[in-house]
């Protein structure tokens, strides 16, 4: 039965007044909020009729009336007006997201902590992104007339988003025809290419236009670049003086400065997808000066196409069952964590724990 457009109101009045107030609705609240100019009577017959038809209840006789999971698909469905974030809420949005990342980033690094303690040596975790990630989708979203949001998705599912606030005006049809010629023109590129193909678009585009696609395309490199970007994680360096291996300074200095530089990396790529546990012993590794070292990581994954790895930095006579089992467990902790929020309460599925505790 297709409700008139009377009823269509009242309902909407009875949800909106209701979501504000948590209270029961009654007629007159009703009629203030639709602006209805019809007497209370006929607002209560028609709230009857709607209760009688599913879309509201009445908790006790004498009350109002609230919405029923059907009202609200109605109302979800064909009442409901759009709501356009306002430029202070995508801030407080995308500062919510920042602090995420940050939490993130604060979590790999803590987890590095972690195994160094366990382990007692040195040691690192990382985080790669896949080697080639392209830009899928562009949208451009008007927020008012001098702002608008650029959002970018990649490839791998990654979406991200910014605000960009003008000097000039910008319309909505000038943002569709825009996000057209983006999607048309710099969709699966590499990060190398799109500042090339915003060079040939420059040639054709007007000023404004191109000041508007500059922006959208710089954004996009950004993204590019962050996901491209490796970060790495470095802790416990101070251990190798604890090994005997090690106690010699002249021995120990080139691996302490290896692991203290921020572009320390156990692999010359290191993607960590699908890897597993993983062990390189003293002249496997690539680099001159762990040839008298041993290297164990394990990969965690990140989601949005991110990997990851957490290892270790060692003497060739590592405890390598041991390590491995503790790296892994931490690995797939991580990855737990990024996927669910936080670790299970009793641990992680599939995991059992044993007495014996000893580094």
């Amino acid at each position: 039965m297709e409700l008139s457009e009377r009823k269509k109101k009242i309902l909407r009045a009875v949800i909106e007044c209701y979501v504000q107030s948590a209270e029961p609705v009654g007629s007159k609240a009703v009629a203030q909020w639709a602006g209805l100019d019809v007497s209370s009577a006929t607002i209560r017959n028609e709230m009857a009729e709607l209760s009688e038809l599913g879309y509201l209840e009445q908790p006790h006789t004498s009350a109002g009336r609230i919405p029923s999971p059907k009202g609200y698909r109605l109302y979800v469905n064909e009442l409901m007006e759009d709501y356009k974030l306002s430029i202070q809420e995508t801030e407080k949005i995308n500062e919510a997201l920042h602090t995420k990342m940050k939490a993130l980033d604060q979590v790999i690094n803590e987890a590095g902590q972690v195994v160094a303690k366990l382990t007692q040596y040195p040691a690192f975790a990382l985080t790669a992104a896949p080697e080639h990630v392209t830009i899928r989708r562009f949208d451009l979203l008007s927020v008012d007339q001098f702002s608008f949001i650029t959002v970018v998705m990649t490839d791998t599912n990654v979406v991200r988003n910014k605000l960009f606030r003008m000097a000039m005006e910008v319309s909505e049809t000038q943002l569709q025809l825009l996000s057209t010629l983006l999607n048309t023109s710099f969709t699966d590129h590499s990060l190398e290419e799109l500042p090339q193909i915003r060079d040939k678009v420059a040639r054709h585009a007007g000023q404004e236009s191109f000041e508007l696609i500059d922006l959208a395309v710089g954004f996009a490199v950004e993204v590019l670049e962050e996901l491209r970007a490796r970060s790495i994680h470095t802790a416990g360096i101070a251990n190798l003086l604890e090994h005997p291996e090690y106690q010699s300074l002249e021995k120990a200095q080139p691996l302490m400065s290896l692991l203290s530089d921020a572009e320390f990396s156990p692999l010359p790529a290191a993607t960590g997808g699908g890897m597993g546990p993983s062990i390189l012993i003293g002249p496997e590794n690539v680099n001159e000066k762990l040839k008298d070292s041993s290297v164990i990581m394990a990969s965690y994954d990140l989601g949005d196409g991110m990997t990851g790895l957490i290892g270790v930095v060692g003497p060739t006579r590592m405890d390598y069952a041991k390590i491995s089992a503790r790296l892994s467990y931490v690995a797939k902790g991580l990855s737990w964590i990024v996927s669910q929020g936080g670790l299970p309460p009793n641990g992680l599925p599939g995991e059992s724990s044993t007495k014996e505790g000893s580094p």
